[in-house]
This record gives structure tokens, sequence and C-alpha cells, in this order.
């Protein structure tokens, strides 16, 4: 069993109080999935009419419980979520689809919910086959103990490397009647995802119906979990699943059916907000980091080109080992922008550490001051701002630093 990594320096310091939502419960066990002694299976029970939205992993080596969920997301209801960690249930051939089969078999029989209605995620180890009869031990009595309470269990039950558990929660209006949205994330490697993170989960009680839900999660994760990278690995599990429950419809809520609906303004700014909270904690619990980078691309072709630009500089090595060993090394960062293949002006180029102009105009800027640079690069959080040159387009993404202890937590992770 690998050795557990101490909590990362950038975790938050407390645990946001999450009032329940009204129509999900929530209950933990420990199945022997892969280590003895630690919780790895969560089970959520929804109530009947819960809609549900969803995003998953672009890529072309999905597992398969993202097939399963791809496979019934159209219709639009959910009655369950069993989730499970140490191990993805990825690149298992006949047998992952089986496991995904029978896990859905044992989890209706538990809940008395319709298989089509019950979804599943798995993390962990790619290419171990799943024990689903393990499942068969536990769900029964989960399916009996699930209370509304309890999503900060259920956050660490599908912890893998992750050093501590992500929540989060929001408020907002639809018709003058506030709604809560709480939501969990796990991921901590192969974190760029592409589509979401490895896997977050997020329940409101608000009534929208699944296509709204759809049309706003699709467009939420673009500048939220779309715009972060550990390491530049997608995952084969990326999953991201939206529920509502509709509870609040019984307060007056009214009942939202489309996304352009303008009565869900504050709605999309919550779980904007929201979104982007635990796509920032799970780039905070990045493998080994000590750093929280945020890089903001100005002046590029477009939004798209100024995002691409934003991602070469967060996913080089030497730039974020140079920010691992707190040295000011932006010729570093010109390479990544040079590498990108986006337009870019070399000698308009202008490049800020903080509050500090270190380059400008395609030189070395005239003030940079490497004392002050240096101290500014021992903080914990580091912005760097990058103007490009060619015109108005801006984007931001997340990132961290990357230290031997990355290596470290990957080269034993199967041991």
């Amino acid at each position: 069993m690998a050795k557990a990594s101490p909590v990362s320096p950038l975790a938050p310091k407390s645990y946001p109080e999450c009032p329940d939502i009204e129509g999900v419960r929530f209950a933990t066990a420990a199945a022997g999935i892969r280590y003895a002694g630690r919780t790895d299976v969560m089970l959520a029970l929804f109530d009947k009419g819960t809609q549900i939205g969803g995003v998953f992993t672009t890529s072309k080596c999905p597992s398969a419980p993202v097939d399963w969920c791809r496979a019934r997301l159209p219709g639009g209801k959910a009655r369950a979520l069993v989730v499970n960690s140490g191990n993805a249930n990825a690149f298992t051939g006949k047998s992952g689809v089986a496991s995904t089969k029978l896990t859905a078999q044992i989890a209706a029989k538990a809940t008395g919910a319709p298989s089509t209605e019950i979804f599943l995620a798995s993390t962990g180890v790619i290419g171990e086959p799943l024990d689903a009869t393990k499942f068969d031990a536990v769900l029964g009595d989960l399916a009996q103990s699930a209370v509304p309470g309890g999503l900060l269990d259920a956050a660490r039950a599908i912890m893998t490397t992750d050093t501590f558990p992500k929540i989060a929660t929001a408020t907002a209006e639809i018709g003058g009647v506030e709604v809560t949205i709480n939501g969990m994330a796990k991921g901590a490697g192969m974190i760029a995802p592409d589509m979401a993170t490895m896997l977050s989960f997020i329940f409101t009680d608000a009534p929208i119906a699944a296509a709204a839900l759809q049309a706003m999660l699709s467009k939420s994760v673009v500048g939220s979990f779309n715009s972060i990278t550990v390491d530049s690995d997608t995952s084969t599990s990326d999953t991201l699943l939206l529920f509502a429950t509709g509870a609040a419809a019984k307060r007056g809520a009214p009942t939202i059916a489309t996304a352009g609906d303008r009565r869900l303004a504050s709605f999309k700014r919550a779980l904007d907000g929201l979104l982007l909270d635990l796509a920032q904690q799970v780039v905070r619990d990045g493998e080994g980091c000590r750093k929280f980078v945020e890089i903001r691309v100005e002046g590029a072709a477009s939004a798209k080109a100024a995002k691409r630009i934003g991602l070469s500089i967060a996913n080089s090595p030497l730039v974020k080992t140079a920010i691992a060993g707190e040295d000011a090394n932006w010729g570093r960062v010109v390479a990544a922008v040079g590498k990108a293949g986006e337009q870019a002006d070399r000698d308009k180029l202008a490049i800020w550490f903080g509050d500090f102009r270190v380059a400008y105009k395609g030189l070395r800027d005239p003030s940079y001051d490497e004392g002050k640079v240096s101290d500014y690069m021992k903080g914990e959080k580091i912005d760097m701002l990058v103007d490009v040159g060619v015109g108005s387009g801006s984007w931001t993404v997340w990132t961290c630093d990357l230290t031997k202890e990355y290596i470290a937590i990957n080269g034993d992770y199967r041991s």
C-alpha cells in the first residue's frame, strides 16, 4: 500500500457548513476495493423525479462507468449514484462492462430504483478488473442508512491520492425563492480534465429540467474545470454529474425548462462560482504541490488562443519546476509562449510575476529587481500575467508547481 501523503499546505483551513439538500441522502462504507481500513464506496440516493446533467472525459479510452453513464444520461432522471475509489474499472474490457452491469443490478435491488436511473463512477488504478460482488456486501446496508447529511464523509470516501476532501456550497434565487447548491470533487493527479475533473458531483434542490442542467453544466466547466491542470494528463474516468431534486418547488420556486430562462441568472452565477471553487481545490491538492499558480493571458488573438497559451505555460515542466524552486525564471515562460502554436509578438511580449513586471517589449524589464521578485516567489500563491501583444483575447488558467514529491507519489502509486 502506498504511503499516505501529508495534507497539502494549500488545503483549506476549515470546511464549509453545507446545508442538507432535500431529496438527497448519503452513506459510505469500507468494501475493501483496494485498501483495507478505509471507506471506499459512496452511495447517494435521490427522490423520484430528480433530474440530471453530466459531462465526461474526452479520452478515447474511457472507463466502463463513463460509458454506462453516457448511455443513461439522455433519460434525464436519476435515483442513485454509486462511486468507488481504489479501482477505475478502466481498460478492463468485457469484464469491466459486466462489472458495471452487476453493480447497477446490486444497487437497483438495494434501492428499489430502476437500473436506468442508477449512475456509476470509479476512480483509482487503471487496468485491474473490479470485483463488483464486493458491492453486494455493503449497498443494502448503505441504502438503509443513507441520511441527508454526510457530504464531507462522502467526499472522503472517493479520495485516492487526495490529501483532503473537497466540498463547496452556494445559494441562489429562482423566482424569489432561495435554493441551495452543494458539491464535492476528488482529484490530485492525472488532472488536465478537458471536461470536468476526475470525479465531481453537484446537488441542488432547484426545480430545473435535465436539458437546462446539461446546457448550463457544459458551459460552466469551460472556465473552471476545463481551465485547470496539475500534470497535463486527462483521466479515463473524468465525470461530473449535476443532480436537481426539484424540492424547492414546494417552497414556490418555479420549474425551469430551458437554460435560456432569465430566472436562472442567479443560479448560473452560483454554479459557476461553486465549480471554480472545487476546481481550484483540486489544483491546491495537486500531487506534491507547494504553490498555487494563477496564469492570466491577455493580448492574444482570441480567447481560445489565450487559453492555449495559458495551458502551455501551466503544463511546462520547466516553468513548474522553476516555481517549485522559487526561481523567477521568466525565460521559461517566454519559451512556453513561443511553443504554444498561437500568435505572439516577441517584441511586444510583457510578463509580470505578481506586481513585478519582469519582461517588457521583448527584453528584461529595465526596472527588474531580482531580489524583490525572488522574495515574491517564496509565497504560496503565485500570480502571472502575460501579455502577448497581438489582440484582445484573454483567459485565466490555474495550476501548481511540480516537486520531487510528485515523482515519489506516482512512482509508488501501485506499490
